[in-house]
This record gives structure tokens, C-alpha cells and sequence, in this order.
């Protein structure tokens, strides 16, 4: 299957983040498989890249929203102080019930800060930026010399669909392309693989199925509260199906389906 059945009209979309999904998220993350098994390979690869930083390290979320994964973040990096930061207040207001940490409003490209940070990570965001090569710049600056790069972003053009645009995704990726724009924008890459696995052949097999059932007047918000509502037994069979997919990445080995991508990036000078 081809991948370049979406990237036609990538260039018109505006992408962007509706802070009117914070409400919903809030409501189901601690419980939904998907945030239950991305947060267990973030954590599984921040504990490792930490591992042989000294005391007092440094590390920033960019696009922390409502502290999800930064709670996370906190409890893989002891001996680290650890910040969150987003451009949306409404975000920060959730996050703050859940860590301790520093949080921070503000743009990327405008940081706020009179320090670079050891560990950066930014998590299913860029797929929400026009420029993405921009961003990644970005996160360069914000980075120690020789620092890490943290990042998830979702897979496949092919498996774009409705929620994406609900969602305010620019572009899917492939995994070779968010390999070629790390490498473009000064990072070299560490590890890099498809993760979410189990997951892809239900995602193909929903995306396909699903938008004919979509009304057309339903508004963003409606779509994604519906798209991660929590339907009990399913929600517990796959979060111990996505748990496996934890220590098989945590081993640095690659997996040959996903839904999504992660990559650990070292900043070059």
C-alpha cells in the first residue's frame, strides 16, 4: 500500500491544537490503552537515556498539554529537574493536578528559558505544525550540546482519516521521512522504530470502515470525545497486548508494523 495517498493536499492543511480537547483527554488518559502504552515506552526510554546523566540534569516537554506524560517524565528522571511547557493555558491548568514540576506557557520558538536542556521531548505534537522542519530546529536550540531528543509522532499517510483532521494533524509519517528531517535538521538518530503494533490492522481496518458512519455537521470536539471513549474489555485486552510492546522497545529492537513512530535523537553539532 502506498504511502502518498494523503500527502497531496498536505500542504493545505493549517494544523494546529484545539485546546477544547483537554476537557475530554483529561477525563480518560489514566485509563486508555493508548496513553497507558505510549506513557510506558516514554518512560521506559527516558529512564535509559538518563541513566548516565549527572545529578541536576536538565530535561523540557514541549507540548506537555495537560500533563500526561510529563507525571511520567518526573518519575523516570529522579536525579533531573524536569519542566513542562505549552502554549495553552488551558492545558497547564490540568497538568498542574498532576506534577510537581515547573510549568511553563509559552511558544517553541520563542523559548522562555536562559538554559538548554540535557533531554528534550515533544510528544505526538509536531504533526500539529505546518513547518515541521522548523520545529525541529527548534528543539535543536533548546537542546546541550550533545543532548537527546525525545519524540513520537503518528504513523502512515495511509492511515490518515477523520480524526486526524479532528485531531488537527498537518501529515502522518513514514518512518523513513521523520528519519530524513531528523537528519536534515542536525540530529543523528539513535533508535527509531513503528511502535503500536497490534494496533495497526484494527486502525487500517476502522479508518477505512468508519467515515461513512461520521456525520458530517459533527463538530471536533464530538469526534475526538468519541474516538477515545473507554469501552471496557476492549480497553483492557489491548492495554496488556500494548504492555509487551514496552520491554520489546525498551531493548532498543525495532518492530515491523505500528501506528505510530518513536525515535531517540542525538543533537549534532
Amino acid at each position: 500500500m502506498e504511502d502518498s495517498v494523503k500527502d497531496v493536499s498536505e500542504e493545505n492543511r493549517t494544523g494546529g491544537y484545539d485546546p477544547a480537547h483537554f476537557a475530554s483527554l483529561f477525563a480518560v488518559e489514566d485509563r486508555h490503552f493508548w496513553f497507558r502504552a505510549r506513557n510506558r515506552i516514554i518512560s521506559a526510554l527516558a529512564s535509559q537515556v538518563v541513566a548516565s546523566l549527572p545529578p541536576g540534569y536538565r530535561v523540557l516537554e514541549i507540548g506537555c498539554g495537560d500533563g500526561n506524560v510529563l507525571r511520567f517524565l518526573e518519575k523516570s528522571c529522579p536525579g533531573g529537574r524536569v519542566t513542562g511547557m505549552d502554549l495553552h493555558g488551558e492545558g497547564l491548568k490540568y497538568a498542574r493536578r498532576r506534577v510537581q514540576c515547573s510549568l511553563v506557557q509559552g511558544d517553541v520558538s520563542f523559548p522562555p528559558f536562559g538554559k538548554t536542556f540535557h533531554v528534550v521531548g515533544s510528544f505526538d505534537v509536531i504533526e500539529h505544525i505546518p513547518d515541521d522542519r522548523r520545529i525541529l530546529r527548534d528543539l535543536w536550540k533548546l537542546l546541550d550540546h550533545r543532548g537527546t531528543l525525545l519524540l513520537t509522532v503518528p504513523a502512515h499517510p495511509y492511515l490518515w482519516s477523520y480524526f486526524d483532521e479532528a485531531a488537527g494533524h498537518c501529515r502522518r509519517y513514514r518512518l523513513n521521512e521523520l528519519g530524513s528531517k531528523l537528519e536534515e535538521t542536525g540530529y543523528r538518530v539513535e533508535y527509531l522504530t513503528q511502535y503500536m503494533a497490534s494496533m495497526h490492522p484494527l486502525v487500517l481496518l476502522y479508518r477505512k470502515t468508519r467515515p461513512a458512519m461520521v456525520p458530517v455537521a459533527q463538530n471536533s470536539e464530538e469526534l475526538v470525545e468519541r474516538e477515545v471513549r473507554i469501552v471496557p474489555v476492549v480497553n483492557g485486552v489491548l492495554s496488556f497486548i500494548l504492555s509487551l510492546e514496552a520491554t520489546w522497545i525498551a531493548a532498543r529492537k525495532s518492530l515491523p508494523i505500528g501506528a505510530s513512530l518513536v525515535a531517540v535523537a542525538r543533537k549534532i553539532d
